[in-house]
């Protein structure tokens, strides 16, 4: 798959109150236009891509992604430069991230399921918790605001049955509520997803405590998603697809 021309820019998140059980539901802002210093290291990352040099591009998608300057574009062409240097774990962790940003893009879709065959991975070992899926249908067909909208219509449903007293506003509003309601669960359920890391290293070592000096007692799988249970210094406390748990080193594996 090719380089996207696609420019990065910064992600906002929000928060919209609704109704009920339905407290705070976290949904995207508009995107920013990006600085045009970083569009042309955008462009000089691809540019390096292209010309082979994989190790500086990567250097610069990632100066990119620490500025804050994020975009499914970014992540997909960093994807790319990391399976063209053989880092597949890299690259799966890159497309991940490009779905969260962008989870209607099929495209990036597709690209994750190449990577995890490439890779040996079960589909369960890329997603080991379901509450993840729950958050990135609730983003990519914005369900936070659709509770929302049912949750005002309903307040104005009750708002005209009390003043115009008009036959069937009253039902209406609590068919709204009861919608508004059901379909908030989707985004709720969502935040309460654990935080996860993909492991971006071959034969990553599985440690008994976060230290230099610590023992191994395991390895990890290049490119398993891994839940993180705890972080200390440069090590999170993770727990692989066997039910294993353990230290691993922040250089072996990156947050999603």
């Amino acid at each position: 798959m090719g380089l996207k021309p696609g420019r990065p820019w910064p992600r906002l998140r929000g928060a919209v109150l609704g109704l009920g059980i339905v407290a705070v539901l976290a949904h995207p802002a508009p995107s920013v236009a990006p600085p045009s210093d970083a569009q042309t290291r955008f462009r000089q990352g691809n540019e390096l891509a292209r010309a082979g040099d994989y190790p500086k591009a990567l250097e610069t998608y990632q100066e990119l992604a620490a500025a804050g300057a994020e975009s499914a574009s970014l992540y997909w062409n960093w994807a790319q430069a990391a399976s063209a240097r053989g880092a597949q774990g890299e690259a799966l962790w890159a497309l991940l991230r490009a779905r969260e940003l962008d989870p209607a893009d099929r495209a990036v879709g597709r690209e994750i399921e190449r990577v995890r065959e490439a890779v040996n991975l079960d589909r369960a070992e890329i997603s080991p918790d379901p509450l993840a899926a729950a958050s990135r249908i609730a983003r990519r067909f914005r369900l936070d605001l659709v509770a929302a909208s049912f949750l005002g219509l309903s307040v104005l449903l009750h708002l005209a049955a009390r003043v115009l007293r008009a036959r069937g506003t009253a039902s209406a509003a609590g068919v709204a509520v009861g919608l508004g309601l059901l379909v908030g669960v989707v985004p709720v359920a969502g935040t309460l997803a654990r935080p996860t890391a993909v492991v971006v290293r071959r034969g990553a070592p599985l440690l008994d405590q976060a230290s230099p000096t610590a023992e191994a007692v395991g390895s990890l799988r290049e490119g398993e998603v891994v839940p993180v249970l705890d972080a200390s210094g440069d090590y999170l406390r993770i727990e692989d697809s066997s039910g294993a748990r353990g230290w691993a080193f922040g250089a072996d594996v990156k947050r999603l």
